[in-house]
């Protein structure tokens, strides 16, 4: 009996999640924004955090069957970390409102909005190469030697991803028939290298086992000047018997305070079919209720004084079993002539 590519799937990626994994819990907020990759790291536990992003969309496709499409969106993403540091739930999604007017004698024109896509799942991280990244403290007398290429940060954090999608029935941007819940997974992937440069790959494997399966990849590049500015590039590829395309994105993001993110970007392809250019604004925040996992030193007043009681009584006994017999004799003579002296 052999497995399904579904099940194949599902059983790899549940393999991965019992695998032994750590994560990191930043200072300040960890967003997916301004690309549309997902890093592959948690927010952290007891952290909510709110990502949405309003957009304006022109499509145009020039071939037969010509069309313009024009109006306004958002991207929304709500994530909380739960129960471990590596584990993550949330549910992200994006809305759509537009035009689309055909080019005619007619000049037809078809008002829409919907979700383009609407998912809600969790994410556990698997693998964590900086986990033990106080090991690697930074050179204190060599600015050239922080700022190296190290061989070790090729191998990159590892999360995956496993969810569902739900659909509308009747809804416009999807292909005819598509409604209910599918299955989605992904792998995430993040590597962290020196001088502010993070390199996070998506794979992403969408609405499977429906007549609109996609599969997408997402590669984003990321680099930071200092610890408030940071600037973004990314290419997105899906692929599906209804739809596909190749995206690019640049923009930046600000950090206005340690929870607290703004950004924006351009989104734009190079085909026809149609052309696509957008222009989103967005922001993050978070609510961090986070707090690290103190060790149990044993340190209370109760437990404190047992233990100076305990190490009297062994000195005593240790003071006792060091004396000599002529010890004994002298300390005798000595009480009796304090017993005289009373």
């Amino acid at each position: 009996m052999t497995m399904s590519p579904f099940k194949s799937i599902l059983f790899f990626l549940l393999s991965l999640i019992t695998t032994q994994a750590y994560s990191q819990y930043t200072d300040v907020i960890n967003s997916n924004r301004p690309g549309t990759s997902r890093s592959a790291f948690s927010v952290g536990t007891n952290v909510a955090q709110l990502e949405v992003g309003p957009y304006i969309i022109n499509e145009k496709r020039t071939p037969t069957v010509a069309n313009e499409v024009s109006g306004f969106g958002i991207d929304f993403a709500a994530r909380y970390g739960l129960l471990f540091e590596e584990l993550e739930i949330n549910v992200e999604g994006t809305y759509q409102n537009d035009t689309k007017t055909f080019a005619s004698n007619l000049s037809a024109e078809e008002k829409r909005s919907n979700f383009k896509f609407l998912a809600v799942g969790a994410k556990y991280l698997v693998y964590d190469p900086y986990k033990n990244a106080e090991e690697d403290k930074p050179n204190l007398y060599s600015w050239k030697a922080n700022r190296q290429f190290k061989w070790k940060s090729l191998i990159p954090a590892v999360s995956v991803f496993l969810g569902a999608n739900f659909d509308a029935k009747t809804n416009p941007y999807t292909a005819p028939g598509i409604e209910g819940f599918s299955p989605k997974v992904m792998i995430a992937t993040q590597n962290n290298f020196a001088g502010g440069w993070v390199f996070v790959m998506n794979l992403i494997k969408d609405r499977i086992g429906t007549d609109q399966s996609d599969f997408q990849y997402i590669l984003t590049l990321t680099h930071s000047f200092n610890p408030k500015w940071v600037i973004f590039g990314e290419t997105q590829g899906i692929q599906s018997d209804f739809y596909a395309d190749n995206l690019f994105r640049f923009g930046g993001a600000y950090l206005w305070g340690k929870d607290f993110q703004l950004d924006t970007a351009l989104t734009f392809n190079t085909k026809d079919t149609p052309s696509v250019f957008s222009v989103n604004f967005g922001a993050s925040y978070r609510l961090d209720f986070h707090k690290d996992k103190e060790a149990d030193n044993d340190t209370s007043a109760k437990n404190e004084g047992k233990r100076r009681a305990n190490r009297k009584g062994k000195k005593k006994k240790k003071n006792k079993e060091d004396q000599t017999p002529e010890d004994t004799v002298k300390k005798r003579k000595k009480d009796d002539i304090d017993f005289d002296d009373d």
